[in-house]
């Protein structure tokens, strides 16, 4: 590889061909810039120390001189309702973007890099039949990934804030939040110092509140009225001093991904490949840590050829950008959603903000700065010793000795409805574990509302004898445990194989008629079409859950939870994507809730008075013209209304085209909307797999409890193992009786050495 050509003269092109170059001075390395040296966007740029670290390894020389510029501290300040509030521990390096710049202006002269300023590239196409390796850093509007948008198939979602970027003539001495709540609504100040006496400052909003607050002006005279509105709102903060502007123009952020980051000898670097919001960092960090991997992987694999290395560097980069991005979608969610927490006491809201990515936790909050934990701790009434997930939370007159759940898991292994030793030990053994409510699967209100022919059931006494065997053995065998039912109604998606012989594949004989809101298929050309439900079969089917509550009470349970979610009958009232009625149950929200709400009342009015009652929906379908969040919040009001002890948050499941932005806790943002907007309890549930995200989303304030699934599958003892692991032996973690030899970690064999304890001198 000798003609490299790199389009864009940002830090991160500058830094690719400064690596190259710098592997092999024989190379002929080219970088095109349409703006002159000096002309550039922004302030300050933020480069974390793992960032540094791989600067360190690849180029001594360019750390040094950016070692030399950088601002350096450990705070975070959150100012809110008037209330600092200070957390220290982070660790931020920052300088200014156009010194950044210059630095490597300078590095890439010094190596023989061609820098071509004022210059437009030509067509990265046109420049790939001169050159081995065309490296493509021209950003957020990148014209090669435009051109080449059938391959790179790039999705370019807008979001719901705008932003200004700015600079102020004083240095902050921490990164600081500052929320503003103006007769426009909120607004947001987010600064940090990039010099010894300068900050940027990044002002942000609601589109709504921008155009209320008459900041959409356009033009100088428009920056103008900006830049003195935002320097009087955050006077405080700014300490009195005017802001100023350079190519500064108020932005929606969006959000970039590509299904591809190569064509050809043609790679997408930075912006031009993938964006994350600037809340959680700064894309010179992210386009700076691709050009230290394509630069690895182009010497690694040197041998295989230009497009072997491309694609040896997406694999690995990849996941860690995808990571990254979940992490800033979350924030940037965070801050769209700003006004909703805004009611909490002042410490929970800033362990929130603090908390709001997923990356900071309780644990890495609490090594950096104790001190403040332990008063966000305090704050959420922690006994001494005592991790949030064990603190006790009352529903009803149920009192839950902890705040874990163990989520409903379908076992698909009943005979004729009834469950068996299967269920018995499925559910006993988690009750032991030490969860503090234990959920059985989804139980079938009728036959015909079945999943699978190995669903349970509550549409006989016989079924309901077997439930009580298993209701018995939890309270007796681990007294403190709830154990709770969760009712539902296959709907359209019944009549299917069990998940292991072919999920959601219609049964090869024997199938049962289906019924739901509407005569949709779930799977159109494969699965059956339902029968839509008539005002008779309606009454039939509230009867079969009014029934089946009945059944419910005299087993034993302590909690009975409506299943009102994943595309089933009830949940396929809910979303205007299932239902399509044109009578008293279908089209506004209003209308398609009846259904649903009727037979709540129905199994309220028949669950025992003292016995709480909750409600699983799905909170979005992941899909264009399905449930939103804001219909979310409006059927949980409904359900809580109506008597609703606490609302469980799930998402999706309800189409086949559905699209989840699946991550790590990914479906908590939704339970937290709830819970903030409405006061109700919520159970919050969705690829939640540690102790640390339990303990971060309780104090965050955006669950009252947390089910999980998988992490119970894989250890029945999590909940005991987790107190175990905490240090924790308190009350809302007892051992069983026969289990408590176990109750500690059991001893390895020693890996470490001795340490050395006599040094000579030579």
């Amino acid at each position: 590889m000798r003609r490299v050509a790199v389009i864009g003269g940002g830090p991160g092109g500058l830094y690719a061909a400064l690596l190259l170059q710098r592997l092999d001075p024989r190379r002929e390395i080219t970088v095109w810039e349409r703006d002159a040296p000096d002309d550039t966007f922004g302030f300050g740029v933020v480069l974390s120390d793992e960032t540094l670290g791989g600067i360190e390894s690849a180029d001594p020389a360019v750390h040094d001189a950016l070692r030399r510029e950088f601002v350096r501290w450990d705070t975070i300040e959150i100012v809110h309702r008037g209330r600092h509030l200070v957390s220290g521990g982070h660790g931020f390096a920052a300088l200014g973007r156009r010194r950044l710049l210059e630095i490597l202006h300078t590095r890439c002269a010094g190596l023989g890099v061609r820098l071509r300023f004022r210059t437009p590239a030509p067509p990265a196409a046109e420049l790939a039949r001169t050159h081995d390796l065309v490296i493509a850093a021209d950003g957020i509007h990148s014209t090669t990934r435009t051109a080449h948008a059938a391959h790179f198939r790039p999705r370019i979602t807008g979001h719901r804030c705008r932003y200004l970027w700015l600079a102020a003539d004083l240095a902050l001495d921490a990164f600081r939040f500052e929320i503003a709540e103006t007769p426009h609504g909120v607004m947001q100040l987010h600064g940090y110092p990039y010099t010894p006496g300068t900050s940027t400052v990044i002002v942000e909003m609601r589109e709504e509140v921008w155009r209320a607050a008459g900041l959409d002006a356009p033009g100088p005279e428009g920056l103008r009225r900006s830049l003195g509105h935002c320097a009087a709102v955050f006077a405080g903060a700014l300490d009195g001093r005017p802001l100023r502007a350079h190519h500064s123009a108020w932005t929606a952020f969006r959000t970039v991904v590509t299904e591809r980051w190569s064509h050809g000898r043609t790679v997408l670097l930075g912006d031009a490949a993938h964006t994350a919001h600037f809340s959680i960092g700064s894309g010179t960090k992210l386009a700076v840590e691709d050009a230290l991997a394509l630069a690895a992987c182009l010497r690694e694999r040197e041998d295989d050829g230009v497009e072997a290395a491309l694609a040896a560097y997406e694999t690995e980069r990849r996941p860690v950008v995808e990571s990254t991005q979940r992490a800033a979608a979350a924030s940037l969610h965070w801050f769209e959603e700003l006004a909703v927490p805004l009611g909490q006491p002042p410490r929970q809201f800033a362990f929130n903000l603090l908390t709001r990515s997923r990356r900071v936790t309780h644990g890495n909050l609490r090594l950096r700065d104790p001190a403040f934990t332990d008063a966000v701790e305090q704050d959420f009434g922690c006994p001494p010793g005592t991790p949030p997930m064990f603190t006790p939370f009352r529903l009803r007159g149920l009192e839950l000795r902890n705040r874990i759940v163990v989520s409903p898991m379908d076992l698909y292994s009943a005979v004729d409805g009834i469950p068996g030793d299967l269920h018995l030990v499925h559910l006993g053994a988690r009750a032991l574990g030490g969860a503090g409510l234990v959920m059985t699967e989804m139980v079938c209100v009728s036959p015909r509302g079945r999943i699978t022919p190995g669903c349970a059931g509550l549409w006989t006494d016989a079924q309901a004898t077997a439930w009580r065997r298993i209701t018995r053995f939890v309270h007796d065998a681990a007294p403190g445990t709830a154990i709770g039912v969760q009712l539902g109604h296959s709907g359209r998606k019944g009549s299917t194989r069990r998940m292991w012989e072919g999920m959601d594949d219609p049964l090869p004989e024997g199938n049962w008629p289906l019924q739901a809101a509407s005569a949709l298929p779930y799977r159109p050309g494969v699965g059956q079409l339902p029968h839509a439900l008539d005002r008779a079969g309606l009454t039939a089917v509230r009867e079969e859950f009014t029934a089946a509550a009945r059944r419910a009470a005299t087993a034993g349970f302590d909690l009975l939870e409506l299943h009102c979610a994943h595309g089933y009958l009830l949940s396929g009232f809910l979303s205007p994507l299932t239902n399509h009625r044109t009578d008293g149950y279908g089209g506004p929200l209003a209308h398609r809730l009846r259904f649903p709400l009727e037979v709540f009342d129905a199994v309220r009015s028949v669950w025992p008075g003292d016995r709480p009652m909750t409600v699983r929906i799905s909170a979005t379908d992941w899909a264009d013209g399905g449930t939103t969040a804001d219909d979310a919040v409006e059927i949980a009001r409904a359900f809580a209304d109506r008597g609703a002890d606490a609302i469980d948050v799930s998402t999706g499941q309800v189409v086949r085209q559905e699209r989840p932005a699946f991550g790590r806790s990914y479906q908590t943002p939704y339970a937290d909307r709830v819970r903030n907007a409405l006061g109700v309890p919520v159970i919050a549930v969705g690829a939640i797999s540690s102790w640390d995200d339990v303990n971060s989303l309780l104090l965050a304030g955006r669950a009252d409890l947390c089910a999980l699934a998988r992490p119970h599958l894989y250890d029945p003892h999590w909940t005991l193992h987790a107190a175990a692991e905490q240090g924790y032996t308190g009350p809302g973690a007892p051992w069983p009786a026969p289990y408590r030899a176990g109750s500690r970690p059991p001893p390895t064999g020693r890996t470490d050495g001795p340490a050395p304890r006599l040094r000579l001198d030579a």
